[in-house]
């Protein structure tokens, strides 16, 4: 399929991140931005010849693989003939004792949680304190690991150890190869963020000159570049921060040039079209044309419970109706001389693309993302995706400089397949209309609580299954809603949002009285991972 994406490592300094399959590898990457350098995750299985960039620095993730297991995943041996700083973390640094022949055994017990790091200083090789440089005596580290090496590693020096890891930080003597046993990435290891700064900015030499303010720039130029000077370009746009930001991004490259498109599918929140009208059209001077297409979306959904199908149906779908108003611009465009549609813009994130790549060996496909899964493989336009290495604080951040108000850049995310995967089974009008009018008594609620900026994410979920009720003294049996609230930085883990419970019995007593079809109000405990934060 013709793609155009962004090729950061050509306009920054780049670290590569191997990815072990770690829960916290996104984390890694996260951070490392954080301190102002671009970074890119891929699998630990990359051949280091097929990299398309050439990267300042490696980073070696943690595992939940033991290095000894016959199927552990190991890293291309050509990693260490890049002459690059290397740092290994946790499953990182056990992956070097296995490359250099030392013997990595289990602890006597699993190491979870926090430990005390003691830093040990070298004098007569002061290049080896360069990873904790700034870092003194003990330094609070967090464990997650239930192995450790046996044996100092030959040609390296131990720089940290706690009371129960006698080589949880080593430097190689000649290279600037370095190793720990604790997580750095993680909020519980407090200064883990400078050591991390330490390797890629002070170690690596990259300029720390990652912010939005530069990608606004560098991204214009790139894409008048791809684009040229008379093709055209079709976008979707939900009224999402996502879509947004990549249309005022568009938009301001090649002006109205750029059609934004939004497709009422059937399954849109609350007033959806009417309120992304008057905020991209009015207020943003985005080109926008609403195209109503709720009948068809429905009926192919009909009689559909499968939500992997229901992505991809939604995804060819929202490609077709693109691809039919792409014909009618370009007939326009033909009577008036101009260029014709080449590109369809989407706004898929980095946290959309990791999750839906399955990586040989440690990792696997979560779900589907509908802007990076369910296109159609005869699609005739090329795909330009402005945002696809952000993620969404950087997404957030530069809807800022690009001047978006701040109330949408803060607006809580919304799926590409809308509505349709808040409904577990079929989707049809009627379930429509249920989770949509919960949905908008939930967000009302949690803004009149002053705590929507407060969550990350906020929506309801409306079961297949039907419980017994009493109101005005009949019996009932009607459906169930779920409330799903959470907290999160990064949307690759996230944690329950603890809802007030006056705020829940607001919320609750709200939906029961005013959506027909709904007597039980549930509240979602569960955090990502183990599960998504998305119920399908």
């Amino acid at each position: 399929m013709p793609t155009s994406t962004v090729d950061m490592s050509k306009l920054y300094d780049t670290v590569l991140i191997l990815d072990f399959g770690s829960q916290f590898s996104h984390l890694i990457t996260r951070r490392v931005r954080e301190v102002g350098v671009y970074c890119e995750l891929f699998p630990c299985t990359q051949r280091i010849s097929d990299l398309p960039f050439s990267p300042k620095g490696v980073i070696l993730s943690g595992s939940p693989y033991s290095v000894y297991d016959a199927d552990a995943p190991h890293v291309d041996p050509a990693v260490f003939a890049l002459d690059v700083p290397v740092l290994g973390i946790c499953y990182g640094l056990q992956e070097l004792a296995w490359v250099n022949g030392c013997q990595v055994i289990p602890c006597k017990h699993r190491e979870y949680g926090h430990a005390k790091l003691d830093i040990i200083k070298h004098e007569s090789h002061p290049f080896m304190d360069r990873l904790l440089n700034t870092l003194e005596g003990e330094m609070q580290v967090w464990m997650s690991h239930g192995d450790q090496l046996a044996e100092p590693l030959q040609g390296y020096h131990v720089i940290g150890r706690t009371s129960t890891a006698p080589y949880a930080a080593v430097a190689n003597g000649v290279r600037p190869i370095f190793g720990i046993q604790f997580h750095p990435e993680v909020t519980h290891t407090p200064q883990g963020k400078i050591l991390l700064q330490n390797f890629v900015v002070d170690i690596c030499q990259c300029e720390p000159n990652w912010t939005m303010e530069t990608f606004i720039e560098k991204e214009i130029e790139r894409i008048r570049t791809v684009v040229g000077p008379t093709a055209q370009v079709i976008g979707a746009v939900s009224g999402g921060v996502d879509s947004t930001v990549a249309a005022k991004l568009m938009s301001e490259a090649i002006g109205d040039r750029f059609h934004a498109i939004l497709v009422d599918n059937g399954v849109m929140r609350l007033n959806e079209c009417e309120n992304v009208k008057a905020i991209l059209g009015e207020h943003l001077g985005i080109n926008l044309k609403v195209v109503d297409a709720a009948d068809l979306f429905l009926g192919k959904l009909k009689g559909v419970l499968d939500p992997e199908r229901k992505r991809k149906i939604i995804g060819n779908t929202f490609i077709e109706v693109f691809e039919s108003e792409a014909a009618v611009i370009d007939k326009q465009s033909m009577m008036s001389g101009r260029g014709k549609i080449e590109f369809l813009l989407q706004g898929t994130l980095y946290p959309d693309v990791i999750e839906s790549i399955s990586f040989k060996g440690p990792s696997a496909t979560i779900k589907t993302h509908h802007n990076v899964g369910g296109l159609l493989e005869d699609m005739k336009l090329r795909l330009i995706e402005p945002l696809r290495e952000l993620f969404k604080d950087e997404v957030r951040s530069l809807g800022k400089v690009l001047g978006i108000d701040e109330e949408l850049v803060w607006r809580h995310p919304f799926p590409g397949p809308g509505l349709a995967i808040r409904i577990l089974g079929e989707v049809t009008k009627s379930q429509v209309d249920i989770v949509r009018h919960a949905d908008h008594i939930f967000i009302e609620e949690i803004k009149k609580a002053k705590l929507y900026r407060e969550i990350s994410q906020a929506f309801t979920v409306l079961l297949p299954i039907k419980s017994v009720g009493v109101m005005g003294d009949k019996r009932t049996y009607e459906q169930v809603i779920v409330l799903r609230s959470v907290e999160t930085t990064d949307f690759m883990t996230a944690d329950w949002y603890p809802m007030p419970y006056d705020v829940i019995q607001r919320i609750s007593s709200r939906i029961i009285n005013e959506v027909p079809g709904i007597n039980r109000v549930v509240y979602d405990v569960s955090t990502k991972p183990p599960s998504t934060i998305e119920w399908e």
